[in-house]
């Protein structure tokens, strides 16, 4: 491991932080760097599109993400190169690796041997992780903060992290034993008063009729719970319960080094319903600038403007919602679907034994018994049904070349990908019986692309144009943490974004 610079770090004191407001960015980070920041924060956003950023950029403020683009090292094009499920994302930028590496290869595959589905969860997860390689190096402290308790474990990866969640009643959570301070906090934030709240647009002129308004009926309170989870106030939530973490813990202030994360799912909530084109998703990219600003404040003022380091990352894009007219077509049946295979492949064919998007799974020992002539048959099949573009064997075999069967290859894992993967044409999606949203998983870029920004005094300022891929992030991050890269990374370290002192390191 890499020898890392020593210091006391902690925060400016007043009189120095005076000082300091009239010293420039620059001179203040490389003062700053000879002590590298206490505290580290990473921010993943599920569903967000580097292009969203792009349109909503002349509404940014200064303060929020717009500062983190124009101040930290800015990738606009950060690529998932594998099927870009919600957990498959998370796991990989955990882990460095790609799902044929870290096992996370949906939010849920198919198990032959006990003949259902399994979720994905830590348990499975087949690689060390950032969080588990720094919470095992001395005198670090690890917290991860997710919309749901499956998030903050698979990216966590180790149990010696504090975890926290909105739990199915909407307050925080813990793993293990209550922090005092927990229970009086979700009293403080009771979310009975976001009952039939108005989610109003930024800046709407008076009078102006809500966006939506979070119903909530006593006999279908979960419906209330997802209004609630796919808006703007439960994005701030975990914003603010971020900033309390750092107010009770002390993080970035003590003689420990600490790294938080937190992981917004309110984005990828509405989403689903939505697609990646409404009004309420351009809602909550501004509301998520607002949001980056309040913690950005939060952190400047419990350890000074050079005290800590924040990473902002997508997890994943979305597809737009398919067209009403379009949509009997583009959105598919996964049960139909597997019905059309097997009609094609005849009576005497191989069976199908399960179809869980993407992955197909043949009868018999999870598909392992079948040669690979017979998966090139029932992929021949499955190209003959008007929703797929293209198919990945257990046996290597791709329908495409070049840097797309890499996509596939990264995807796919042999004891849980079953016989084949198949892709859908651009833009189709799966039918979950709602008759609108979208789903995520694919290969194509609207799901792969997300930005990726390094801000701090670790990091040098100016958006890099160059492709990146987010497997790059976990190696990165252990360079300026000083810990171990996780077992199984295959990124490289993204030098080119580092201050000058770090890169010296290396």
């Amino acid at each position: 491991m890499q020898k890392c610079g020593s210091g006391s770090g902690g925060g400016l004191t007043r009189r120095s932080f005076a000082q300091a407001l009239a010293i420039p960015l620059t001179a203040l980070r490389s003062a700053a760097a000879a002590a590298p920041p206490k505290l580290t924060v990473v921010v993943v956003v599920e569903q967000l599109r580097p292009d969203a950023l792009e349109a909503q950029r002349g509404s940014l403020g200064e303060g929020g993400l717009r500062r983190l683009m124009e101040g930290g090292a800015y990738y606009p094009d950060c690529r998932h190169l594998a099927s870009t499920f919600p957990a498959s994302t998370i796991a990989t930028l955990a882990t460095g690796a790609w799902p044929s590496q870290h096992g996370i290869v949906a939010d849920s595959w198919y198990d032959p041997g006990i003949r259902r589905a399994v979720r994905a969860s830590d348990e499975a997860l087949l690689a060390t992780t950032i969080a588990g390689e720094t919470a095992a190096s001395p005198k670090r402290r690890v917290f991860v903060v997710g919309m749901d308790g499956v998030s903050a474990r698979l990216f966590a990866g180790t149990p010696q992290a504090s975890l926290y969640w909105l739990d199915e009643r909407g307050q925080f959570a813990s793993r293990g034993a209550m922090p005092d301070w927990l229970a009086a906090y979700n009293r403080q934030k009771p979310i009975e008063n976001l009952h039939d709240a108005h989610w109003m647009a930024l800046m709407a002129r008076a009078g102006a009729p809500p966006l939506r308004i979070l119903t909530y009926n006593a006999a279908h309170a979960e419906d209330f719970l997802s209004l609630y989870r796919a808006s703007p106030f439960a994005q701030m939530a975990q914003f603010e319960f971020l900033a309390e973490l750092v107010l009770r813990e002390q993080l970035g202030q003590g003689s420990t080094s600490d790294f938080a994360c937190v992981l917004l799912g309110s984005t990828a909530r509405l989403g689903y319903e939505t697609g990646a084109y409404s009004p309420l998703m351009e809602q909550m990219i501004l509301q998520l600038d607002r949001h980056v600003e309040f913690l950005l404040e939060t952190l400047r003022r419990a350890t000074g403007e050079g005290g800590f380091n924040l990473v902002l990352m997508g997890a994943h894009g979305a597809p737009p919602a398919p067209l009403p007219d379009a949509r009997p077509r583009m959105a598919v049946s996964g049960e139909a679907l597997a019905q059309g295979i097997q009609k094609s492949l005849g009576t005497n064919g191989p069976k199908l034994e399960k179809y869980l998007y993407p992955f197909l799974y043949l009868e018999g020992s999870g598909g392992r018994d079948y040669a690979e002539p017979v998966r090139l048959a029932v992929g021949r099949a499955a190209l003959a049904q008007p929703a797929v573009a293209g198919y990945y064997t257990a046996g290597g075999a791709c329908t495409v070349a070049g840097e797309w069967s890499v996509r596939y290859r990264n995807s796919f894992h042999l004891h849980r990908s079953g016989d084949m993967m198949l892709s859908y044409r651009p833009d189709y999606v799966e039918e979950f019986g709602a008759g609108r949203g979208v789903s995520y998983g694919s290969l194509y870029n609207y799901d792969a692309c997300v930005p990726l920004c390094f801000y701090g005094p670790q990091f040098r300022a100016g958006t890099i144009a160059r492709t990146v891929e987010s497997v790059d992030v976990a190696p990165t991050l252990a360079r300026v943490l000083c810990v171990s890269t996780p077992s199984s990374a295959v990124g490289r370290v993204l030098t080119e974004a580092l201050a000058e002192n770090v890169e010296s390191k290396k």
